[in-house]
């Protein structure tokens, strides 16, 4: 039987996202509370992402969200890890800013905690994509457009977009 290298490569995108999310599931989180979301797009649902993208860099005039949009179009799919942001209730803490939990609550503000975790949940999905030899780089771009879009938890405020690609050149580099 002959497998083409596309089909191969598609396949191999789609596992290695499953282990990626599979990361940042059981990176370590602060208080062992687990505040992530994790979703993988491809097809349509990555257009689309990329299309709010794209809208979010002409609105603003912001150029290097027009190029990430076109990153996102041309990779095999797209990880996106956010994370909950509302209050841990630990005391004393004050790392966001804010002299306690309610203050920071009613500010609107976000946990310190909570982006740390992010933080090292993205660590530990891109650490996996390496480890695969997938080509891959964090857009904060994606994870606007992405929390923008509502396509991860409702409660997620703050998240990184990770797109994954196979090609004999890194479309994410020199671009």
């Amino acid at each position: 039987m002959i497998y083409s290298s596309d089909k191969l490569e598609r396949e191999q995108i789609l596992h290695v996202a499953a282990k990626m999310c599979a990361a940042a599931r059981t990176a370590p989180k602060a208080k062992g509370v687990d505040v992530i979301s994790t979703v993988f797009l491809t097809g349509e649902d990555r257009y689309a992402l990329a299309d709010e993208i794209e809208r979010i860099g002409k609105e603003s005039d912001m150029s290097y969200f027009i190029r990430d949009a076109e990153c996102v179009r041309n990779a095999g799919g797209i990880v996106l890890i956010g994370a909950k942001t509302g209050a841990r209730s630990v005391a004393p803490c004050g790392l966001c800013g804010f002299k306690d939990c309610q203050g920071m609550v009613q500010a609107e503000g976000r946990c310190a905690l909570a982006i740390t975790d992010l933080g090292i949940a993205v660590g530990s999905a891109v650490a996996v994509a390496a480890d695969e030899r997938i080509d891959n780089r964090v857009f904060f771009t994606a994870g606007v457009a992405a929390v923008n879009l509502g396509l991860l938890d409702e409660k997620v405020t703050i998240s990184y977009g990770i797109p994954l690609s196979i090609a004999a050149k890194n479309i994410f580099f020199d671009r």
